[in-house]
């Protein structure tokens, strides 16, 4: 039966990640830029503009600027809706499935330190942190 990690070591989880993420080679990406990543990733599609921005509840020049920047480091790209041409639809990319691929490994590293009271993940003991995404 799995134990419950307190809210203390959910977020050590989180920073060990996000620490290890910052320190690989390849671009940071911000909280908003990650929220809408993982929004694309991990959420069954279609998703356009206007839906992440209520998604994420925020407007839609945010979305557009997050999409901007994860469009320029090929993690995400944009597409006419050829269903209705005023609508853009948001899709995945090799290089975003990758970097999920990273994330979901540095997490569960992160994680299983915690559970076993090891190391903190960093790219020195990690070697998913070796590779480049950005």
């Amino acid at each position: 039966m799995p134990v419950s990690l307190t809210a203390e070591q959910l977020v050590g989880i989180l920073r060990d990640t996000t620490v290890a993420l910052v320190r690989r080679d390849g671009p940071d990406l911000s909280a908003r830029q990650q929220a809408v990543l993982l929004t694309v990733y991990l959420n069954e599609g279609p998703h356009t503009v206007r839906g992440l921005a209520g998604q994420l509840n925020v407007s839609k020049p945010a979305i557009t600027r997050a999409l901007d920047r994860l469009g320029d480091l090929d993690l995400a790209r944009r597409k006419t809706d050829p269903a209705d041409r005023r609508s853009v639809l948001v899709q995945r990319t090799v290089k975003g499935a990758a970097l999920l691929r990273e994330i979901r490994s540095t997490m569960a590293e992160a994680e299983a330190a915690t559970r076993t009271g090891g190391p903190s993940v960093t790219p020195a003991n990690s070697e998913s942190k070796q590779r480049k995404v950005g």
